[in-house]
């Protein structure tokens, strides 16, 4: 038995890098996905890769910063597959790096829209219909600077930290209601999103954020995907309020 079989998996952020690797793999667990994304020149290839593995997956165009877009792919994915099992809030951005005080209002306000706010908005929503069927799994993408702070990156990490703040009161919220929320807090992993931070695997920086590492390598958006499956699954069944740190030793340090 696959462990998400006929499972109805939301996936914001679902095109590339952690979000698509958890897709394909729930996919391949015999899951229904629903991707919500930007619309991309990527959207077609992403979509092929997954259909690829699972024919059952649909694109729903959606900012996560937009109330109201959310709840419109919420509800096109209850429209087209009767239920909502497992949601995974996955959409973020990197944004501009500086010092606190030289940080740019356009840039916090940005990044906390869609870190933070776009996960809010994700949660209210998907927390309606899980409510009424009394059951279903949510899975925040937070990081390891949802725990820790790290220099020229306030937006990002005030995001982050207020995710993991997020995911732990919801879980006590709707633990009776068989109701599960975690978030997973990935170290540096080898995604677009990092590329277009200027990180690269063999670059100086890559090789610096390489080195903040005990095990001395950035994590595969693969090795997330395993995270997310254990969570969204029964495999996790008593797990809810979590943090999980997936991230090669960062913050045992």
């Amino acid at each position: 038995m696959k462990k998400l079989e006929n499972k109805t998996v939301f996936i914001t952020g679902g095109l590339s890098g952690i979000g698509k690797a958890c897709a394909i793999l729930a996919a391949r667990e015999g899951a229904n996905i629903a991707i919500a994304d930007i619309q991309s020149n990527t959207t077609e290839s992403a979509m092929q890769e997954i259909k690829a593995v699972n024919s059952k997956a649909i694109f729903i165009a959606c900012d996560v910063s937009d109330f109201a877009q959310v709840g419109n792919a919420i509800k096109k994915t209850i429209d087209t597959f009767s239920s909502l099992d497992v949601a995974l809030n996955n959409a973020g951005i990197g944004g501009e790096a500086n010092d606190v005080g030289d940080m740019t209002q356009e840039a916090w306000l940005r990044v906390i829209g869609i870190n933070l706010n776009g996960v809010f908005y994700c949660m209210k929503h998907e927390l309606q219909q899980m409510a009424k069927q009394k059951s279903g799994v949510i899975i925040n993408m937070a990081s390891i600077l949802g725990k820790v702070g790290f220099a020229k990156s306030s937006h990002y990490v005030a995001a982050k930290h207020g995710v993991v703040g997020l995911t732990q009161t919801a879980a006590m919220e709707y633990a009776t209601q068989g109701i599960r929320i975690n978030a997973i807090c990935p170290g540096f992993i080898e995604t677009p999103l990092l590329t277009k931070g200027g990180i690269e695997e063999d670059n100086d920086a890559g090789k610096w954020i390489k080195s903040l590492h005990p095990m001395k390598r950035l994590g595969r958006a693969e090795e997330i995907a395993e995270a997310f499956l254990f969570l969204a699954s029964e495999s996790g069944s008593f797990v809810t309020g979590t943090a999980m740190e997936v991230d090669g030793g960062y913050l045992a340090q």
